[in-house]
């Protein structure tokens, strides 16, 4: 790259360490700001729910944007943002709310326009920059997950939210500039535009479509397993205790496999990826299914949130590194990346409550459990079919 290469790779890094802990970090502390706002703690339930409903309604205007101003301009507009939204939080009820708006529209337009900045800046390290900037994120996560209780036990949950606004001013710096490169950028985005302008929209296309259907039961499959997994493990007769450290293991299981699936993923031929895809894809599909005969044994819970862990964590890589291996411009693959994560958020922020009533419904798990197991199958059939050609869009 140019002589300010460093600034993009750092910067791409900095983006996915925030990718996601300016609204994950919050469940833990929920009972502290509920006390210190003087509300109760069920009213503030609704803070993990307004950024995946921002997702799903803001992640298709994202690619827009980016072309009208430059994915540089872009992220530093989106930081912006962030850092606006971040600090409204700590001023009192309202501005909560407002603040984790403003967080979740800001994070849309990151997630969706992720693949198509790492297929402009480093169109021959696609798979080594996804791979690097998703296990930061799920390392991000889970650090700062767990440092938010004792930052708050130490000084306060206003100082949470400020140790994150600090973070994102941080890769607001890092990433500013980048917008020098913005002339470059918008000469190829202005050729991009017109040969997109012969294409038909994503929302046309129905290969597109199928992503779509992917990427929604992917996500449903991580969110679903890790609000219900630990409850079930709990009702089976494991101490809450032990359930929370599977809790830990399902969503660390994801690292190591962030870390080396997108590169190579990028490497292999598409039958290659069919049997790697579908392997993970099977692991799934055999720990939901062992669900229908559930145990006290530890072990056995290890296993199903291992099987059930693996499978969830190889998917989402795999997903962010497919936006821009299957599409033919950074235009196209952000677009494609914007369709799949609206849908797909909207499928996702449903499953766990449906599971849930579905529970309270039939007093049991096995009908909930053989609808989750008939949605991880589409969800197989849906990624095979993906693998058939080389570029979808």
């Amino acid at each position: 790259m140019k002589k300010n290469s460093k600034f993009l790779f750092f910067g791409l890094i900095m983006m996915g360490l925030i990718l996601r802990v300016p609204f994950t970090s919050i469940p833990p502390i929920l009972t502290d700001i509920a006390r210190g706002l003087h509300i109760s703690v069920s009213s503030l339930g609704i803070l993990t729910t307004i950024p995946l409903l921002m997702f799903a309604i803001f992640s298709p205007i994202a690619p827009r944007i980016a072309q009208k101003f430059g994915i540089a301009r872009t992220f530093a507009g989106v930081l912006t943002l962030l850092m606006i939204g971040s600090l409204l939080r700590i001023m009192n009820v309202p501005f909560l709310f407002i603040g984790t708006a403003l967080i979740g529209i800001g994070i849309a337009m990151l997630n969706v326009l992720m693949p198509s900045a790492v297929m402009t800046y480093f169109p021959n390290k696609i798979g080594k920059l996804t791979a690097i900037y998703t296990t930061v994120m799920t390392c991000a996560t889970a650090l700062m997950s767990a440092l938010a209780v004792p930052i708050t036990q130490h000084s306060s949950w206003q100082m949470v939210i400020i140790v994150l606004t600090v973070l994102l001013a941080i890769t607001f710096v890092i990433w500013l500039p980048n917008i020098k490169r913005e002339k470059q950028v918008q000469a190829k985005s202005s050729t991009s535009e017109r040969e997109q302008a012969k294409h038909k929209s994503a929302w046309r296309t129905p290969k597109a479509w199928i992503m779509l259907v992917f990427s929604g039961l992917q996500s449903l499959l991580f969110y679903t397993g890790l609000t219900w997994l630990p409850t079930m493990a709990t009702e089976a007769g494991l101490s809450q205790t032990l359930a929370g450290n599977l809790s830990g293991i399902y969503s660390l299981i994801g690292i190591p496999l962030a870390l080396v699936l997108p590169a190579i993923i990028e490497t292999i031929s598409i039958r290659k990826r069919q049997l790697l895809m579908g392997f993970f894809d099977a692991l799934g599909i055999i720990g939901i299914m062992m669900l229908f005969w559930q145990q006290s044994s530890f072990i056995y819970w290890l296993i199903v949130s291992l099987l059930v862990g693996c499978a969830a964590g190889a998917l989402f890589p795999y997903l962010m590194t497919t936006f821009s291996l299957k599409a033919t411009t950074p235009e196209h693959s952000a677009e494609l990346s914007g369709m799949s994560q609206s849908g797909g958020y909207l499928i996702a922020s449903v499953g766990p409550f449906l599971f849930g009533y579905g529970h309270t419904l039939f007093h049991s798990w096995t009908f909930v459990t053989a609808c989750f197991l008939g949605l991880i199958i589409i969800m197989t059939i849906a990624n095979l079919l993906l693998e058939r050609e080389e570029k979808i869009y």
